[in-house]
């Protein structure tokens, strides 16, 4: 009996750890790469197609970091418990401000433009849906991603042009096309990825009573495979920033998180997260059937002279992903 009170305790004393050498290694093996991508995240030196993709998934270390501090501490293992939890926090700082909402001063009091984006699926997603959604949000603005030509016949048969009877339109197969419709009045603003010789993404200047001329791009860069990487971040780069007369807001599947460093290069631009604004920012969007792993590809990023007075993910086209819905306010003309 006393023999095994002094194995409990080391030389200086202190409760020796438990669990012998395995636990060690299975607690090292959970801490130390999370430990890693904090600090790549930290630094924004996710390059390559494996971190990349790991910074798609960094909110959900958060929970099991949580667990491997317990375990550490259970254990008797301080220096894990301790690593377990800073890297946590590290890691839970960032998301946390996505949780909470913005406060702060008044914003524009011009008129308010509800804006929805929704990719499309390779043009798979019913018409009838897609109508569905209109009817039950009302947009002023429609972004899809991945229009076919059938899906855009599809819609013009189930009667969106007579409920958002502009648009710009670039149907194309597979996940080639976009568009946006709109409610009021719009110019065709060109395509930045036609520019680049990547998938559409067409922006509508959008005329709407009482404010400026607002610019919606419908977003879809390529996701970042092993062979479309650089693809992924030559269509994030080339998003364009707002200007001095321009108004613009990007909306679509940016195939990124605000875990990545492109897409946070993407908001120093100028631009405001809407989910982020109103604390949804941890809303995942694809893939929709499933609730866990679901992450927050899609996004509607507003000019920072646009105020933002709601936003929410709509599930109910029965796509692959998530609809983005967001209630900006105009600054008046």
């Amino acid at each position: 009996m006393e023999f095994a009170k002094r194995a409990e305790t080391d030389a200086a004393g202190r409760r020796a750890p438990r669990g012998g050498p395995v636990c060690a290694v299975l607690l090292a093996a959970v801490i130390g790469p999370a430990a890693l991508l904090a600090v790549v995240r930290s630094v924004g030196l996710d390059r390559g197609f494996v971190l990349v993709w790991a910074m798609a998934v960094l909110p959900y270390l958060v929970p099991v970091l949580v667990l491997a501090a317990a375990a550490a501490l259970l254990l008797r293992r301080r220096g894990a418990a301790l690593c377990a939890g800073l890297t946590g926090l590290a890691l839970a700082a960032p998301m946390a401000d996505r949780a909470l909402p913005e406060g702060g001063a008044a914003g524009p009091d011009g008129p308010r433009v509800r804006v929805v984006a929704l990719n499309a699926h390779f043009g798979h997603v019913d018409p009838e849906r897609i109508v569905d959604l209109v009817d039950r949000h009302r947009p002023d603005v429609l972004a899809l991603q991945e229009v076919t030509p059938e899906l855009a016949g599809g819609l013009r048969e189930a009667g969106l042009e007579e409920r958002l009877p502009h648009g710009v339109v670039r149907a194309a197969e597979a996940a080639a096309g976009g568009a946006v419709y709109a409610a009021h009045p719009v110019r065709d603003a060109g395509d930045v990825g036609r520019e680049i010789g990547s998938l559409a993404m067409p922006g509508a200047s959008v005329e709407i009573g009482g404010a400026p001329p607002v610019e919606v791009v419908s977003v879809h860069p390529f996701s970042p495979r092993r062979s479309t990487i650089d693809r992924w971040r030559a269509g994030l780069r080339a998003l364009p920033a707002p200007e001095d007369d321009v108004l613009r807001v990007l909306a679509g599947d940016f195939n990124a998180t605000p875990d990545h460093a492109e897409f946070r290069a993407v908001l120093e631009k100028g631009y405001v997260d809407a989910a982020d604004a109103t604390g949804s920012g941890l809303a995942g969007t694809w893939p929709a059937h499933r609730p866990v792993p679901r992450i927050a590809l899609d996004h509607v990023l507003a000019d920072e002279r646009i105020g933002i007075a709601g936003f929410e993910a709509d599930g109910g086209a029965g796509g692959a992903h998530r609809a983005v819905v967001a209630d900006l306010v105009l600054p008046a003309a």
